[in-house]
């Protein structure tokens, strides 16, 4: 069975940083492909970025440039290292994961509050 478990949430001033950390249990064949999504209140949950089983990345228009997602795949840890970061990040971050790139597996998620 996988679980994914996020950390490294937090509150921080605009302009920042912050890293955020998923350590995934359970068959690493299951979690070949990962993202991050996020919700923030009052609004519908929103893919961040993803890495797929080649390591390609790619991200939301809002956080290219500012957020960079990478893995440890001896590790199965999946990070997102958020620079510069803006109020209108603020949100529950959710780490997700799959065999493919069709999410199977969600995490807890981990709140990340920024203010201006």
């Amino acid at each position: 069975q996988v679980q994914l478990v996020e950390s490294g949430g937090g509150s921080v001033q605009a302009g920042g940083s912050l890293r955020l950390s998923c350590v995934a249990s359970g068959d690493a064949t299951s979690t070949a492909c990962m993202a991050w999504y996020r919700k923030a209140a009052g609004k519908q949950r929103e893919w961040v970025s993803m890495i797929g089983t080649g390591g390609s990345t790619s991200y939301t228009p809002s956080v290219k440039g500012r957020f960079t997602t990478s893995k440890d795949n001896a590790k199965n840890t999946l990070y997102l290292q958020m620079n510069s970061l803006k109020p209108e990040d603020t949100a529950m971050y959710y780490c997700a994961a799959g065999p493919s790139c069709a999410v199977e597996y969600w995490g807890k998620g981990t709140l990340v509050t920024i203010s201006s």
